[in-house]
């Protein structure tokens, strides 16, 4: 089996990224404190402690390393390069001084279209269960900028609870690479950043899984969903995934919270940016999960979902279309049996006037 990617060790990648980000995390949280970018607990937050943001300016610095060490300068990168600082920016702006969502929407636009238009990263195909749907230029740029934009989305909601998109970020990074060295696809761009990335996000994880010392607030989450989007929408172009499937089940949890969440505001007459505190992780917790068992489990349930896509990757597709299926029907009903998208009433008891 190939552990060498243009000429470099896997595991030296991981590592030197990983330590970059475990050193830049103390320097992180002390920017943090210095300029004010500290998350204060309130009825919505589950800590109970005034925390330091900030957390992404260390994995994205860990990514400038190791871009510096083992990326090449291409098109696609200087565009990755140029649509991420741009997401990463206004990132550290929210942190510090919270910024109207419909303006961070527009700047994950504008950083989507850069990668999409000038680094043409997109889909101009999807093949899943027998269909195959071609698409013009039009319409593969809308899509992938879509694709990028939603999933940026999906990672910075579901950051919502200590070493939680750290963690779903990580199982993706990872997952892709043991995708690529099964099928011996190591060249690759999108293997090289999913290696740099994993070992970014690992180093900051040290430090952010409960009991957390720093959260990655919006400058981390936003850029990691941005790099998982990119990821996937440049191993298209290699083949390294052959189907949109994969990535979509393997972040099954973050697009599922999502999804439910858009649905739970609208029925309730609120606007789809209102924050509130019924997440998939927050039902965890009214269960009587601890914290740190309750990622623990979306954790399980997300390498689950990745081993399968594993599975469904090196050949055995309809054992895994079951597989994926069993799984959704299984989340679809631990979530119906939670508040996520209305409160249950509670049953009255018999012989007690209320």
């Amino acid at each position: 089996m190939n552990w060498i990617v243009n000429g470099h060790n896997i595991v030296e990648i991981i590592m030197i990224t990983f330590i970059t980000s475990l050193i830049l995390v103390p320097i992180a949280k002390k920017i943090a404190y210095h300029v004010g970018a500290i998350d204060i607990p309130n009825e919505r937050k589950v800590h109970t402690k005034p925390m330091p943001r900030l957390g992404g300016i260390a994995i994205y610095g860990a990514f400038l390393m190791g871009y510096i060490l083992y990326g090449e300068i291409t098109t696609q990168m200087l565009s990755i390069l140029i649509g991420s600082f741009i997401i990463f920016l206004i990132g550290v702006f929210d942190d510090i001084k919270p910024i109207k969502a419909r303006y961070k929407f527009l700047v994950q636009i504008i950083s989507a279209l850069i990668v999409v238009i000038y680094g043409q990263v997109y889909f101009s195909e999807i093949t899943f269960l027998g269909l195959h749907l071609k698409f013009n230029l039009l319409t593969s740029y809308v899509l992938s900028t879509f694709f990028i934009v939603a999933i940026s989305n999906a990672i910075n909601l579901i950051d919502g609870l200590d070493g939680l998109a750290g963690g779903i970020s990580s199982i993706y990074f990872l997952t892709i690479s043991v995708i690529a060295i099964i099928l011996s696809k190591l060249g690759g761009l999108d293997i090289i950043l999913s290696l740099i990335m994993l070992g970014a996000t690992l180093g900051f994880l040290v430090f952010n899984f409960p009991p957390a010392k720093i959260f990655m607030g919006d400058s981390g989450s936003l850029f990691l969903g941005f790099m998982i989007s990119v990821i996937a929408l440049m191993s298209f172009k290699v083949a390294t995934l052959t189907s949109l499937v994969i990535p979509v089940v393997i972040l099954a949890i973050p697009i599922f919270d999502t999804v439910l969440a858009i649905f739970r505001r609208l029925l309730k007459g609120e606007s789809i940016g209102t924050p509130d505190k019924e997440h998939f992780h927050h039902q965890l917790l009214k269960l009587k999960f601890s914290p740190r068992v309750s990622i623990i489990i979306v954790y399980l349930i997300n390498i689950m979902f990745s081993i399968v896509s594993i599975f469904y990757v090196i050949g055995h597709a309809k054992e895994g279309i079951v597989l994926y299926l069993i799984l959704m029907l299984l989340l679809l009903f631990m979530i119906l049996k939670t508040d996520i998208l209305y409160k249950h009433k509670p049953k009255k008891k018999k012989g007690i006037l209320k």
